[in-house]
């Protein structure tokens, strides 16, 4: 029953894309608007079919019908509730199940938001190019990627459940959706700007109607990246949260393609400049979700998050190469189209800073490919293995991060197209005085070392830059200076400092030590007593939990946990956190303790500030939700023909 409806709602949403294709294509071919309104239709039959085969999935797995392949391998009746609904997205074929609900729902949002401009054949191949997307991952789904294959379960038999590492902690049910919402969610500025180039209409009216789309997949993705450092943190025990894995690295790519086009679009939509530049950058973005979908589910790279089947890796590297060449053969078509008349009149301008900025984002996203894909490459060519680690994109990124910090703080105080140095001077001479107090502060604490200083003043002239134009905007407009684009921007500049201080801070001044210890006995860490009180076993449905209670400066007593799972008799760390404002305290638990003296090994890892990196990614995820409300608007130059703006005249300016 629950194969039949799983295979029913796949043919039913790939039939939606395919005849979707083909009426919009008819209409548009024999201009009948008519046939062009069905675009909405089309797209709730795909929408309808992939709720169906969802909800077919997630009713195999909570009746734990093993005649399905997918609960075989991966469902069990020991999972939690919370898990046994996220173990859809711990696997391969359940993961592009997911991929393809969020597709559809995309997809059938697009056609109900723009049902009145169906008939525009711009719209009608922005609907095109879902449902051609659509068409791919439904056509995985029902053939290398197959969520609903059946199989014969012998009699008793009892599922293995997901990873263990995939049970262990809350953040595996949100962390993968929010990703996954934030790469399909890209999908939309990328059909609009296929359908510009597919129709030559490649002004700026496009760009106006996608504005709050990329927004949203942008803060998607920054929330499911921020939520994946949190996981790591909190699971793996190693006591860090970023280590530049590949497919970290694969959800880092088009994250900064991504805000390089956010950045740029301001002065295609303001000068009619970066024609071809910002429609690269969505088609790389897009580009890149698929290449990142290929690190993940190809088993090329070796990660925690990585899982593969059959032949899906060259199928999806195949499309990402289909993506690319039509993407530069369509820019390449309309080339002269994308001329555009107007320049740069002076480096010294809110347009050559974020010109600046976009090539800064353009040699950061490089560098991380490079360091990502190149040992790929090489192991394909001659079988060598080369690893690319921590140093290389730490040495690489670090002037990269330097810069960009620089420009977070000149940038926003830059007029339209000419500044001058007294411009500059009067504008950055508080944020200046911000980046010293910031710096001074940072010495009387103890900070040392000249690239951390480095960047806390750098981070403390930023911050101050943006603090200074919320408070001139909310001078002259109250509580809405806190809301529109440019404004809501300055608030994800805030989060991005606050990330930047606590990613210097807790990287440079890390502390550990593992220490054995006794029942009751104590040991000293970084100025932090650990004392060990003993140990417990408790019995889960799924584990047995073995778990050591340690008392940090006398005070609340944690408990990390040695978890043993019931199948596959996997054991795996919990770690427990004291979180505190100014450093963490982070203990996790070894080995079991012994049997004949009770002494357990403990790791311990002092960490200042690793809290504002949380803090951070939500006050970035809040500036995102602001950046979406319509703020203060005011009429964009022409590119050509308005006259310059005074200094006067662009202080504190919002575009909505």
């Amino acid at each position: 029953m629950n194969r039949a409806l799983g295979l029913v709602g796949l043919l039913l949403s790939l039939g939606g894309c395919v005849i979707g294709v083909g009426v919009l294509l008819t209409g548009i071919r024999r201009n009948r608007p008519q046939l062009l309104r069905l675009g909405l239709p089309y797209a709730l039959v795909a929408l309808g079919g992939s709720v169906l085969s969802t909800f077919a999935m997630q009713r195999a797995l909570s009746m734990r019908d093993y005649t399905v392949e997918f609960v075989f391998d991966h469902g069990s009746s020991a999972t939690p509730l919370l898990f046994n609904v996220a173990t859809m997205w711990s696997a391969l074929e359940g993961s592009i199940l997911l991929w393809g609900l969020i597709l559809s729902g995309f997809t059938a949002a697009v056609a109900l938001r723009f049902r009145q401009q169906l008939s525009d054949p711009l719209v009608a191949w922005a609907l095109i190019t879902m449902f051609v997307v659509g068409i791919f991952f439904t056509g995985l789904m029902l053939t290398a990627a197959n969520p609903f294959r059946g199989v014969v379960p012998p009699p008793g038999y009892e599922g293995p459940g997901p990873n263990p590492l995939l049970q262990n902690h809350l953040l595996m049910a949100f962390h993968p959706p929010m990703l996954y919402l934030g790469y399909v969610g890209f999908t939309v500025p990328f059909a609009f700007a296929i359908a510009a180039l597919a129709t030559g209409r490649v002004g700026e009216g496009w760009l106006v109607e996608t504005r709050r789309w990329t927004l949203l997949a942008w803060g998607f993705l920054t929330a499911g990246i921020v939520l994946g450092a949190w996981w790591s943190y909190e699971v793996l025990g190693w006591g860090g949260y970023w280590k530049w894995d590949p497919v970290e690295n694969a959800s880092f790519l088009p994250w900064l393609t991504g805000t390089a086009y956010l950045h740029s679009v301001m002065v295609q939509e303001r000068r009619g400049m970066l024609r071809v530049w910002n429609l690269s950058l969505l088609c790389a973005t897009f580009a890149l979700t698929i290449l990142g979908t290929f690190l993940t589910r190809s088993g090329v790279v070796e990660s925690v998050h990585a899982f593969s089947s059959g032949n899906v890796g060259p199928i999806l590297l195949g499309f990402f190469a289909v993506v690319v060449m039509v993407s530069v053969g369509l820019i390449g078509w309309r080339a002269d189209q994308l001329r555009s008349s107007g320049r740069i009149d002076s480096p010294v301008s809110r347009e050559g800073a974020f010109l600046a900025n976009n090539i800064l984002f353009a040699a950061f996203a490089f560098v991380v490919l490079l360091g990502t894909v190149f040992p790929l490459i090489v192991e394909a060519l001659n079988g060598e293995r080369l690893s690319v680690g921590v140093p290389f994109f730490s040495r690489m990124s670090m002037p990269i991060g330097f810069a960009l910090l620089t420009l977070m703080a000149v940038a926003p105080v830059l007029p339209w197209r000419k500044g001058t140095g007294e411009v500059l001077r009067e504008r950055l001479w508080w944020p200046a005085w911000g980046g010293v107090a910031t710096l001074l502060l940072a010495l009387a604490v103890g900070a040392t070392g000249p690239t951390v200083l480095l960047a806390f003043a750098l981070a403390g002239f930023a911050a101050g830059s943006a603090i200074r134009q919320l408070v001139l905007a909310t001078r002259r407009q109250g509580w809405r200076g806190f809301v529109g684009r440019a404004n809501g921007g300055m608030v994800v500049h805030l989060g991005t400092i606050l990330v930047a201080v606590a990613f210097a801070a807790s990287t440079s001044y890390i502390r550990s030590a593992e220490v054995t210890l006794a029942p009751g006995a104590t040991a000293t860490v970084a100025g932090h007593e650990v004392t060990y009180l003993g140990s417990r076993t408790v019995e889960r449905d799924n584990r047995i939990e073995l778990i050591s209670e340690v008392r940090v400066d006398g005070d609340k007593i944690y408990q990390p946990r040695l978890n043993r799972y019931r199948m596959g008799g996997m054991t795996l760390g919990t770690p427990s956190v004291r979180v505190g404002p100014t450093e963490d305290v982070y203990l996790s638990v070894s080995s079991s303790p012994d049997p004949a003296t009770g002494e357990v090994r403990i790791r311990v890892i002092v960490q200042p500030l690793v809290v504002w990196l949380w803090i951070g990614g939500m006050v970035m995820v809040g500036g995102t939700l602001l950046s979406l409300f319509p703020g203060r608007r005011r009429n964009p130059l022409a590119p050509t023909s308005a006259p310059l703006p005074s200094a006067a005249s662009t202080e504190g300016e919002t575009v909505g």
